[in-house]
C-alpha cells in the first residue's frame, strides 16, 4: 500500500513558509527558496547571538575610558589600578556608574589612582 505524504509535506511546508513571512520577495513565498533562507537565517541569528555578547563589553569599555579620560587617567591603567586595589567592579557596573553617577566615578578613580 503507498504512503501519500499530502499531509505531513504540506504541515512542514507551512512550518517553514509561516517562519519566512516577512522576508522580502520569493525568500518568504517559495518554499524552496524560503528553506535556505531560514536555514541561512537561523545561522546568523546563531552567531551574533554571541557576537552580541561582544559587542556590548566592548560598549562598556568605550564608556569606561570616555569616564576615565575625563578624569584624566586612561582605560588600562584605570583597570590596573583596579585590580592592584582590589576593587572587584566588572565593566558592566563600572560602565553603569559612569554613565549614571559621575560624581562616584570620579570618586572611584581619584581612590585608586592616588
Amino acid at each position: 500500500m503507498r504512503v501519500k505524504r499530502g499531509f505531513r509535506a504540506r504541515r512542514r511546508r507551512n512550518k517553514v513558509l509561516a517562519q519566512t513571512s516577512g522576508f522580502r520577495g520569493r525568500r518568504g513565498t517559495i518554499f524552496r527558496v524560503a528553506k535556505n533562507s531560514l536555514f541561512k537565517s537561523l545561522q546568523y541569528a546563531y552567531r551574533d547571538r554571541r557576537n552580541k555578547k561582544r559587542e556590548i563589553r566592548g560598549l562598556w569599555i568605550i564608556r569606561i575610558n570616555a569616564a576615565a579620560r575625563a578624569n584624566g587617567i586612561s582605560y588600562s591603567r584605570l583597570i590596573h589600578a583596579l585590580k592592584v586595589a582590589g576593587v572587584e567592579l566588572d565593566r558592566k557596573v563600572l560602565a553603569a556608574i559612569a554613565l549614571q553617577d559621575p560624581e562616584a566615578f570620579t570618586a572611584l578613580v581619584k581612590s585608586v589612582a592616588a
